[in-house]
């Protein structure tokens, strides 16, 4: 009666180092994923910002309609070109009337305004070197009066990215290093509780692979588990966060979230798998069993 409590005891202890263990794994994970996460939306973010930023091509002044179209679509089939609207004249002279919220055409009695194309550029085209490239081809054109946009205000949009993404890299290298760490030792002292039975496999004869094995596939377990718990929690995260934010979250990012999952698998499954082969090879090693009480 006794040796049967013992065992269900034994049992009961295993199991919950066992659910400890991944929980363990999964929480770790989990932060990994969330970082990763951030990173992957920051990028997002200062591309759509550099996005926004408006470069106008000023066209001079009685240029005919259809070389200004022509104009348009050789900016478009530009590479640096996201996208890009022609403003005529009156289009310019009604927005800045709703602005100024008076008539000045009608004070000045003509229109003093120049068509223009309103330029946007994709995001890995809004670095200063590129933009000045651009800018050189277009101002070519015997039609281009000038390029208006604001350098300072590129310069310090990039400035700023350049230095949110180093930090929140630097920030996910110590989050995997921690990741790392207590995947590592949660690891260990599961295998180091187990030690003693490493040791009687070896005194039977059990050959190292034999003995690896089942602490291998367990592991491999462990971790597969413990990222499919965080990625679990990411997502509930995720699907939250596209109820409250869905400008931010939509179905375009899913490569980008797919991309970061599968390094947070990646990542639990081969240090586990790492964590667990170094530990027991270090009992393996152990011939003097006085030394299993260290």
């Amino acid at each position: 009666m006794i040796q049967k409590e013992d065992a269900k005891f034994e049992k009961k202890r295993i199991r919950s180092a066992h659910v400890t263990t991944v929980l363990s794994i999964a929480t770790v994970l989990f932060l990994l994923c969330i970082q990763g996460l951030m990173l992957g939306y920051t990028r997002k973010v200062s591309d759509y910002v550099k996005e926004n930023i408006g470069f106008t091509l000023m066209i001079k002044d009685y240029t005919r309609e259809q070389d200004i179209m022509d104009m348009k679509a050789i900016i478009d089939r530009s590479p640096y070109v996201k996208s890009s609207r022609y403003i005529s004249k009156d289009e310019a002279a009604k927005e800045l009337k709703e602005n100024l919220g008076q008539d000045f055409v009608s004070f000045l009695g003509y229109n003093p305004l120049l068509p223009s194309i309103e330029i946007h550029l994709k995001a890995d085209y809004t670095h200063q070197d590129s933009v000045l490239k651009f800018e050189n081809e277009l101002t070519q054109y015997h039609i281009v009066k000038e390029m208006f946009y604001q350098p300072d205000l590129i310069r310090l949009v990039n400035d700023n990215v350049a230095k949110i993404s180093f930090w929140l890299s630097l920030a996910s290298l110590f989050i995997l290093a921690i990741a790392i760490y207590l995947i590592n030792n949660t690891l260990r002292l599961l295998i180091y509780s187990k030690r003693f039975t490493i040791n009687t496999m070896q005194l039977v004869g059990a050959t190292p692979r034999f003995i690896r094995r089942p602490f291998i596939q367990k592991s491999l377990l462990q971790g597969f588990l413990g990222a499919f718990f965080a990625i679990l929690a990411a997502t509930v995260c995720l699907l939250y966060m596209h109820k409250k934010v869905p400008e931010l979250i939509n179905g375009h990012d899913s490569g980008m979230i797919v991309r970061v999952f599968f390094v947070v698998l990646l990542v639990g499954l081969l240090f586990t798998f790492v964590s667990a082969w170094i530990s027991v090879n270090k009992y393996l090693k152990m011939r003097n069993s006085d030394n299993l009480y260290n």
